[in-house]
Formats: C-alpha cells, sequence, structure tokens
C-alpha cells in the first residue's frame, strides 16, 4: 500500500509538506502543490479516509449484521439500509450472523476495531447481552431492524406482526377453515412471539380454542420448515390441519416441499399462507398467498434514523417504529374439501 512517506520521497518534501498540500492546498505553494499531485497520481496514492475521519471523530462507517443474508428479506432489507447511507455519504460494512449468538458477538468485536459511527442489527436471541457490552464501550447509537431484543434506550423499525398474522388467519377462517396449523419461528425471537400472538388473536376472535398439537417449531429455516411441515401434516386424518400459516417465507420454502413430497395439492388439500413475500412465491404454482411486509423500507427508514440520530449529536429516548403489512391473496388458498 503506498503511504504518504513515499509520496513525499518522489516529490522531494516533506511528509507533512504533503499532507498540507493535500488536505490544506492554500497553505503550500503552487509549484509545489503540482509536484506532490503529480507524485500522488503517478504512485496512486489515496488518502487514508478512515484515519482522517478519525480526527474529526467522523469514521462515515455504519455497522449493519443481518440473521440470514441468503434470505430475500434479509437481502432486500441490507439494500435499503446501503441506499440510505450512501445518500448521506456513509459506507455500510455488512455482517451475517446465520442466526447464532457467537458470530454476532465475533462480528461486533470486529466491528469495534473500525470505529463506526453506528450501528444496525438484525439481532439473534442474545443481542441485549452483546448490546450491552458495546455501547458501554463505545456508545454508538444502535438501530434494531425487523426484531428487538429489549435492549434497553435502542431505536428499532419494525412491521405489524401481530396485525399482519391476524389478517392471515381470519383469511383462512373466512374461507372455512377450522384446523389452522402453525409453523412458527425460533420462539425466543420477537417476531415469532408476535406472529404466533396473532394466530391466537384470530382463532379466539372466531370462537376456536388453539390446539397446541397443530403448533410446530421450523427455528426460521427452510429445513426446519420442512420439518415441521411434515410433523402437522402426518397428524391422523381427522386432526391434521387443512390449512398452514407458515411465520416466514424460508419455512415456507421449506413447508411447500414437504407438502409435495406427501403427495398432496395446494390448494385442494392444504391451503397455504406465508408470512413475508419473495419471487418465489409469486412465481409458484399456485401463487402464495402473502403477508407482504415493507423489507426495502424497513432498511431504508432505519438507516435514516441511525443518520437523525448522529446529527443530533445527543442521546435520543430509544423508539419503536411500525410499518404495516399488506395480505396478498393469491392462489394458495381455498375452501376446505370436507369443511375444515
Amino acid at each position: 500500500m503506498i503511504k504518504i512517506a513515499d509520496v513525499a520521497r518522489a516529490a522531494q518534501v516533506s511528509p507533512s509538506t504533503v499532507s498540507r498540500a493535500l488536505t490544506k492546498p492554500d497553505l503550500v505553494a503552487p509549484e509545489t502543490r503540482e509536484r506532490v499531485l503529480q507524485a500522488a497520481r503517478q504512485l496512486g496514492y489515496q488518502p487514508n479516509k478512515l484515519a482522517r475521519g478519525l480526527r474529526k471523530q467522523q469514521s462515515r462507517l455504519l455497522g449493519l449484521i443481518v440473521s440470514d443474508i441468503l434470505a430475500p428479506f434479509h437481502a432486500t432489507l441490507a439494500k435499503g439500509v446501503q441506499d440510505a447511507a450512501e445518500k448521506h455519504g456513509y459506507m455500510v460494512f455488512l455482517f451475517n450472523s446465520d442466526e447464532q449468538p457467537e458470530k454476532e458477538a465475533r462480528y461486533l468485536q470486529e466491528l469495534q476495531s473500525h470505529w463506526p459511527e453506528g450501528l444496525l442489527i438484525v439481532p439473534t436471541a442474545k443481542t441485549r447481552q452483546h448490546l450491552r457490552n458495546l455501547r458501554g464501550a463505545r456508545g454508538m447509537p444502535v438501530i434494531e431492524l425487523d426484531r428487538t431484543s429489549g435492549t434497553p434506550g435502542v431505536h428499532a423499525v419494525l412491521v405489524e406482526n401481530v396485525l399482519g398474522a391476524r389478517e392471515a388467519v381470519e383469511h383462512l377462517i373466512a374461507l372455512g377453515h377450522r384446523r389452522i396449523g402453525m409453523i412458527t419461528g425460533e420462539p425466543v425471537i420477537t417476531t415469532a412471539q408476535e406472529r404466533l400472538e396473532g394466530y391466537r388473536q384470530a382463532l379466539k376472535g372466531a370462537g376456536i380454542t388453539p390446539d397446541e398439537r397443530l403448533v410446530a417449531n421450523g427455528y426460521h429455516k427452510e429445513e426446519g420448515g420442512y420439518a415441521a411441515a411434515l410433523q402437522l401434516l402426518r397428524l391422523p386424518p381427522q386432526e391434521r390441519p387443512t390449512a398452514l400459516f407458515v411465520g416466514n417465507s424460508e419455512m415456507a420454502a421449506g413447508a411447500v416441499q414437504a407438502i409435495r413430497d406427501l403427495g398432496l395439492r395446494i390448494p385442494e388439500d392444504i391451503s397455504l399462507v406465508s408470512f413475508d413475500d419473495t419471487r418465489w412465491a409469486q412465481l409458484m404454482e399456485p401463487a402464495l398467498t402473502v403477508v407482504a411486509q415493507p423489507a426495502y423500507e424497513i432498511g431504508y427508514l432505519a438507516c435514516e434514523t441511525l443518520v437523525s440520530l448522529l446529527r443530533q449529536k445527543a442521546p435520543a429516548e430509544g423508539r419503536i417504529l411500525r410499518l404495516k403489512t399488506r395480505l396478498l391473496i393469491r392462489q394458495s388458498t381455498a375452501r376446505p374439501r370436507l369443511g375444515g
């Protein structure tokens, strides 16, 4: 890597003169300044933006940790963060925790060495513990996306999970389904908790007693959704659900595969609704009914909120922003064959 000392030798001036020529050109004689610039161009020297920013207490860097970058939701969310950051002149360091608290802790530690000005994070089960250590050391503002860890003073941008889930299950009830199964996510994650609550509210609102045998955990993963769907659909015929509500698109992909492997048809044998929309959900046959959430907007708004906090230069009380979801009814839901 070309250093400022290399430019100084090539231009036959001191390193301090090179620094002044690049940062305060009015303090350097035009002839000397041109010699420095020519040497810098020839050597391909790039000023160290990070070091310069740290002298001003501004690194212009933001940290972003998502829990599954392969999931379309998280990829779209990250795109929203990056677009907003770029608009304000920030760069984003992206890390993927794979839903593993150990990885999350390691990446938070790694981020500290880059001195980001703020952090955006899709939290894992132990984020609260990790953030306590990080914020104690750095005091940086933190925005949580999609989920909350319950960390005091942390801002969050989420969606209306309870309402979105309730509307999805109410749609199935309106079609005549009474035995509705649910595939939930990681039990300690707030999105899973809230979507399960919406499912239960819809059943109780229709006078249907929730049956815990119809709830299975898919742990937010495709393979988990597959196993959970098999568990529910292998119940005795009189106990088996006639419809499934799945807590995210990754688990829904597994559920679709399980339904096909069992030789069942959607929606003739089993109706299916997923929380979160994806390209594959729109293109599969039949197209999947979903609760769509604004993934890009979540990321964009979270980053805008973070930049706003950085400009305030003073602690702000933690606030939760919730965006609306939309129920998109497609072809994967229909009336039950035998009354639900």
